[in-house]
């Protein structure tokens, strides 16, 4: 006996809704098994800490020069196909840096692992208006609480759990951290749901973005004003205790910060069909942001650390927001143009605004000033997020 169409109707979207959070952390899984490992890697490979440097920043430069590249993919094999071949080249990259035999090595594969991560940036939001076209804010927080998960996992497990399993080798690390994303690749690619027939023979998509509209530069900025004060904050919050003589608030700061971001993601699950198409909630996000800002330079002791968590709520809460735009606003062949011109800019803005904030320090040698960019962005954030216009789509 057939189910009834309800109840299929209502496991499709659960196996959706699955798919997109396990997408979610396959996004960030391989990208931060390499924070814990930095001191092991430098010591067998004797690196400078400008080599380190390198290693650490290479993914947020793919992200910023590799999304174009996923919108043309998505264009020619569609947003699935697209989702589970960068899921595979994340794991083959990881497993690659596991056996680099030197550094050069070691940047080629970091370099494959970025790529894959960038062409499936601008997937995953045509993939949550084709899967939940009616809850569009939901499906975002889902793919974003997932990313979020997929940064504390191995963050959290590789120093206590999973270095003293693998007799403390960071090659074996990497080995282990590409098999989940590669269980995700599979499961993706035999469970998810599949275009109808009589979409498989429609007119060839465009895939370069509309450099001209300056809707796309508005979306590509505010985007970006959250990555660069969370990319920023990581950044220089450990050096910036030190200077101020709390070394000790260095791991519970990173932590607030990172551990911050998740009740966000959760309460956007719950309200995030409520707060669709409004521009309040960016601009309440930038002022919290602001304030948080502040406080990190103001506050003593464990006010910094109280601040770095609302900083870490409010990002993710900038995050998610911003990433359900272009299924909002775009049509539905337009959506990967537009989102992969969004992370082109924003993961631009994440990798420049850093270099500021050390410009800022050295120059005034005030370790303060080292978050006035971070402040900057928040401003930016606030005043371009009333002239986002749900009802245009970018061209």
């Amino acid at each position: 006996m057939l189910a009834p169409p309800d109840n299929t109707a209502h496991r499709q979207f659960l196996l959706c809704a699955a798919l997109l959070w396990l997408a979610g952390n396959g996004l960030r899984i391989t990208i931060l098994a390499v924070p814990p490992v930095i001191p092991l890697i430098r010591t067998d490979f004797g690196m400078s800490e400008t080599q380190v440097g390198i290693l650490t920043g290479l993914p947020a430069v793919l992200f910023a020069g590799a999304a174009v590249v996923g919108s043309w993919l998505i264009a020619r094999f569609g947003a699935l196909a697209t989702l589970v071949a960068g899921l595979f080249a994340t794991a083959a990259g990881s497993a690659l840096r596991g056996v680099a035999p030197d550094v050069l090595l070691l940047y080629a594969a970091t370099v494959l692992t970025g790529f894959g991560v960038a062409i499936m940036h601008p997937s995953l939001p045509p993939l949550v208006r084709s899967w939940m076209p009616h809850r569009i804010g939901f499906g975002t927080a889902l793919f974003t609480n997932g990313l979020l998960v997929g940064e504390i996992f191995p963050v959290a497990l590789t120093i206590p759990v999973v270095l003293p399993l693998l007799h403390n080798s960071w090659r074996e690390t990497f080995l282990l951290w590409a098999v989940p994303v590669a269980l995700i690749a599979f499961i993706v690619m035999v469970l998810a749901p599949r275009p109808a027939a009589s979409s498989q023979h429609k007119a060839p998509q465009r895939w370069w973005p509309d450099w001209s509209d300056p809707l796309i530069w508005r979306l590509g900025i505010a985007l970006g004003s959250v990555n660069a004060m969370y990319f920023s904050a990581n950044a220089f919050l450990p050096d910036y205790l030190h200077h101020i003589g709390r070394p000790d608030l260095v791991s519970a700061a990173l932590t607030a910060l990172n551990v911050g971001q998740i009740p966000a993601s959760f309460l956007l699950l719950a309200v995030a069909g409520r707060l669709e198409r409004k521009r309040w909630p960016l601009v309440a996000c930038g002022a919290g942001s602001l304030a948080a800002i502040l406080g990190i330079t103001l506050l003593p002791g464990y006010g910094i650390v109280w601040s770095a968590g609302v900083l870490g709520f409010f990002a993710a809460g900038i995050l998610i927001l911003m990433l359900a735009i272009p299924a909002m606003i775009a049509a539905p062949q337009d959506v990967h143009r537009v989102s992969a011109a969004m992370f082109t800019i924003s993961y631009s803005c994440a990798v420049i605004t850093p270099i500021f904030s050390g410009l800022a320090w050295d120059l005034t040698g005030v370790a303060w000033s080292a978050f006035v960019p971070l402040g900057v962005c928040a401003v930016i954030l606030m005043s371009l997020a009333p002239t986002i216009h749900f009802g245009r789509a970018p061209a």
